[in-house]
């Protein structure tokens, strides 16, 4: 990978909750046009980590710089260069395909005119022409997954933040959704992901795995099976993240 400046600079970020430490010194770079998973059994501190990320909850201590912007003074600037999409569904239920484009598009700031003609693009582009006018409860999961996913990028920011985006869906749908990451990371965009799914941390160009509020490795997939002499990268999660003594390998 081409050296460049790093779009998410993180150095010894805490997050504490009166006295639970829920990040402990986290340190890490993230690359442009990279897709980064962010790796950890519940309770880890991954959704924490990525509020503090996207400029929704202030950090305790540490230097953490998004898009260039510093996560204690530029928040809003934060905001404005990222996308995001959450765990649970983060469309509006009650309005149609098109109303949620539309509303997520002007919050994004583009122009109306604008945003009906790349509405109308992303609408044929996702196969939902004839759906155009039909409320989001009313769409199987897996469509209203890749609706909000091109949502969180529509604005086309730099980074998009997903949290666990394929959670409940089916293998082929997961894969399609995939796809799409591709092409956004393909587009330049930086894609920071969480899955629970061991398999999809394989497609990421490098991930790291939390254990109690720390990072305990990071690394490309590859290189992860190779330092902890394992098959796959489920089982490199399953010696780090469940093994009680911790164990750690030197490379």
């Amino acid at each position: 990978m081409v050296n460049r400046e790093p779009i998410i600079n993180v150095r010894n970020l805490v997050k504490k909750f009166d006295d639970f430490v829920a990040n402990d010194n986290l340190s890490f770079d993230v690359n442009p046009g990279e897709i980064f998973g962010f790796l950890g059994a519940n309770g880890a501190g991954k959704t924490t980590a990525i509020r503090i990320l996207c400029g929704l909850s202030k950090p305790t201590s540490g230097e953490i710089k998004v898009a260039g912007f510093d996560a204690y003074n530029q928040v809003d600037s934060i905001k404005r260069n990222i996308g995001y999409m959450s765990q649970k569904f983060s469309l509006y239920e009650d309005l149609t395909v098109y109303e949620n484009i539309r509303f997520y598009g002007g919050i994004y700031g583009i122009k109306y005119q604008e945003i009906k003609t790349l509405a109308e693009e992303l609408i044929e582009k996702l196969g939902l022409t004839k759906y155009r006018n039909t409320l989001i409860e009313s769409l199987p999961l897996g469509w209203k997954q890749k609706l909000a996913f091109s949502v969180a990028i529509f604005h086309k920011p730099k980074i998009v933040f997903l949290d666990e985006p394929t959670s409940g869906v089916d293998p082929i749908t997961r894969r399609q959704f995939w796809e799409m990451i591709y092409e956004a990371a393909h587009n330049g965009i930086t894609v920071f992901v969480t899955t629970h799914y061991m398999d999809e941390a394989e497609y990421c160009d490098r991930v790291s795995i939390m254990v109690d509020g720390r990072i305990e490795a990071l690394d490309t997939p590859a290189e992860l099976v190779r330092i902890y002499q394992t098959e796959n990268i489920n089982n490199v999660f399953i010696k780090i993240a469940r093994n009680p003594d911790r164990m750690t390998v030197e490379k």
